[in-house]
């Protein structure tokens, strides 16, 4: 499937391992960028602390989940550490087509899987600076067990070696610095011609010397 090129909206897929600040980065991107959404995937895992339904997921039982399955309402579905997650397909399209970007914050999998079902998405990947600091940023999140840590942490290993994957990188050393990767990311992509020459502006300029 073929997103549009022109006069349209954007698909970002950012994506990385778990722990590596990719929701913090977004969530300022998000505050300083104009004409971008975020993405709200369903996934039947547990809400954690500061979590909103609606706004950071839609949280539903497994059942419910694999209804919507069977119904095709996803761009893209995962089994992740024993929970599905999942892009709902009307929001993006909806968006996108209304000349709106929208910004998926997905696990590689996902990611992998929009890549290979959609043509026309922008894929970013954000990094640790090591593995090490991966290490200690799950563990001072304080959020789940040792056992599960460690089974993300063999997750990530594999998820670093998709980086070729990806178009852009972002090494999350710095946050700061890393927002303004993202946002440059975005505009750059909005700038290029193929994604303005059916603009009105574009074409009455190009009228004009010929």
């Amino acid at each position: 499937m073929d997103l549009p090129s022109s006069g349209k909206g954007i698909l970002f897929v950012i994506s990385g391992p778990s722990g590596v600040g990719k929701t913090s980065i977004i969530r300022s991107v998000l505050e300083r960028v104009e004409n971008v959404v975020f993405s709200i995937s369903c996934t039947t895992r547990k809400q954690r602390p500061g979590e909103i339904h609606g706004m950071d997921y839609f949280f539903v039982s497994h059942q419910e989940f694999e209804s919507m399955i069977n119904e095709n309402k996803f761009i893209e579905w995962a089994k992740v550490h024993d929970n599905y997650y999942g892009t709902p397909a009307n929001f993006v399209f909806d968006h996108i087509n209304n000349g709106i970007d929208v910004i998926l914050d997905i696990d590689v999998q996902g990611a992998l899987n929009v890549k290979k079902n959609l043509t026309g998405g922008k894929f970013v990947f954000v990094a640790p600076p090591s593995y090490q600091t991966l290490s200690e940023r799950l563990r001072r999140r304080g959020t789940e067990s040792e056992e599960k840590i460690q089974k993300r942490l063999d997750t990530a290993k594999k998820e670093l070696s998709c980086i070729p994957e990806f178009e852009y990188l972002i090494i999350n050393e710095d946050l700061e610095h890393s927002i303004m990767n993202l946002i440059s990311i975005i505009y750059a992509e909005r700038l290029r011609y193929e994604r303005q020459k059916e603009t009105e502006r574009v074409k009455r300029l190009l009228l004009e010397v010929q």
